[in-house]
């Protein structure tokens, strides 16, 4: 198999701690892998993730998020939380060999954020064209660099100053991990409201600072068809490269 083709995995629906493990596994098989993976997945219930050094209940309340059976993960990468409530998630392992890898982790991000960016585009019909962040914007609020959908970083996905899709990576001599996220509608402000401890701003942040890609409230229906169809737009993207 050519060092450039992309195998598809996807492994449906699971918990966020069994889909972070799958995560944390392929990475660690990256040294045998013959091409880039582009793993799929799903979530048996709505989610958050959290990157690997952050306490999660420093900023989640504990019985309200097992009250709406909101599930927590740590994540094998960095960064901070993100709810996975109206994204599509993925992730992307690139063994060492692949030109796509760099010890330069930002050009990582941006290796796989330009795909991202292809994908959106066939998304809108070209009717939005985002670009990658060229440099690092002040934070708005203590608490809101610990959220990712608050906290545009460098070569994130951007329309103007919002930000459609990010993610984080970990790298190690083999190959690197991607976990990323692009917005197809705004997360429930209700349910932000009762999980997260200190607002600080920090929903405002994630309602202005996040473009969605589907604005209106979505039900449950087109969430899982936009999922779908920017899957298979991810798909068909990594599969001409």
């Amino acid at each position: 198999m050519s060092m450039l083709r992309w195998t598809i995995v996807d492994t449906g629906k699971a918990t966020a701690e069994k889909n972070m493990s799958i995560d944390a596994e392929l990475l660690e098989h990256s040294f045998s892998l013959k091409g880039p993976i582009l793993h799929l997945y799903d979530w048996e219930k709505p989610s958050a993730t959290y990157g690997h050094f952050l306490d999660p209940y420093q900023f989640i309340q504990r019985d309200a998020a097992s009250k709406l059976g909101l599930q927590l993960a740590r994540r094998p990468t960095g960064g901070g939380m993100i709810f996975h409530l109206t994204d599509l998630a993925f992730s992307m392992i690139v063994p060492a060999g692949h030109p796509g890898y760099s010890i330069n982790v930002l050009d990582n991000y941006a290796f796989v954020n330009q795909l991202v960016i292809e994908a959106v585009k066939r998304f809108t019909n070209d009717q939005i064209r985002p670009e990658l962040l060229s440099c690092e914007p002040e934070v708005r609020g203590s608490v809101c660099k610990h959220f990712c959908m608050a906290k545009p970083t460098k070569f994130d996905v951007m329309l103007g100053a919002r930000k459609v899709g990010g993610g984080a990576q970990r790298r190690t001599r083999h190959g690197f991990l991607h976990q990323g996220s692009i917005s197809l509608g705004l997360p429930p402000i209700h349910l932000l409201s009762e999980v997260l401890i200190s607002q600080e701003g920090l929903i405002d942040a994630m309602q202005s600072v996040t473009y969605a890609l589907l604005p209106a409230q979505l039900s449950e229906e087109e969430l899982k068809e936009a999922r779908r169809r920017m899957a298979q737009l991810l798909i068909g993207v990594v599969s001409e490269k």
